[in-house]
């Protein structure tokens, strides 16, 4: 499940001759943006371009065994050790500055490696190459889904299969909006508002005429979305998971 977070930077009071056009408010703002399953950090290009031109500063991470990490997939087989990159990431930032992380889905669509034997329930999973035009980018630009078809890589399946959340209220002090993909045909609009169900968010936006991969299909009202949300949690908070899409729980 791809996965937005907002942190904030340390307030600045910027030199005359530092201020631009960009108004230096948003520059407080730190944007993290982790990938789904098979994605990798690439993913986001579109939308880091836009979010720098605007003045945001944005971090893209890979996950063990996504985009150019050099894990072995198949020895990926727990979601902390999955999400270890992104620990690290959020461990490393300044004191002033917090985050927080999510999933995916298969069947004959998908080619299943068994990296424990074929006995044993799969380790990792890809959306094999015939399908995913038709499933996962139809309505992404022809040369966005060429890139991809290049790069997507393996999931650790049995990773996010083994993910357990506790429940805490911790975990709900962290603001969460949701991001629904209409035209979305590897997660259903059933499939979300069960999600959303399950797990009710602060708020719900939508992306009318977005596939499974809104980074591709509708980079720039993506990116207004996500301006709209960071100007909304702008006030007295530290730390904020902006946005999820696509892919249900197991």
């Amino acid at each position: 499940m791809e996965h937005i977070m907002l942190v904030k930077e340390e307030k600045t009071i910027p030199l005359r001759e530092e201020i631009s056009s960009a108004d230096p408010i948003l520059k407080q703002q730190h944007f993290v943006l982790v990938h789904g399953i098979s994605g990798g950090s690439w993913c986001w290009y579109k939308i880091k371009s836009l979010m720098e031109n605007s003045g945001y500063k944005v971090s893209c991470i890979d996950l063990k065994s996504g985009g150019i990490d050099q894990s072995d997939v198949d020895s990926v087989l727990s979601f902390d050790d999955y999400n270890q990159p992104l620990l690290d990431f959020m461990s490393s930032l300044p004191h002033n500055e917090k985050g927080v992380p999510d999933l995916s889905e298969f069947g004959d669509v998908y080619e299943l490696g068994f990296g424990l034997g074929h006995d044993k329930p799969p380790t990792s999973a890809m959306m094999k190459r015939e399908f995913q035009r038709k499933i996962s980018y139809p309505l992404s630009p022809h040369e966005d889904w060429t890139l991809a078809a290049m790069l997507l890589r393996p999931g650790p399946i049995l990773a996010l299969m083994s993910a357990r959340f506790e429940e805490n209220g911790e975990v709900e002090k962290v603001p969460r909006v949701y991001i629904r993909t209409k035209q979305d045909k590897v997660v259903k609009p059933e499939q979300q508002e069960a999600m959303i169900k399950k797990w009710p968010p602060l708020n719900v936006y939508e992306l009318e005429n977005s596939d499974h991969n809104p980074f591709f299909s509708s980079p720039f009202i993506l990116f207004g979305l996500l301006v709209k949300v960071a100007a909304t949690f702008e006030v007295g908070c530290n730390y904020t998971s902006i946005a999820e899409t696509q892919r249900p729980p197991y």
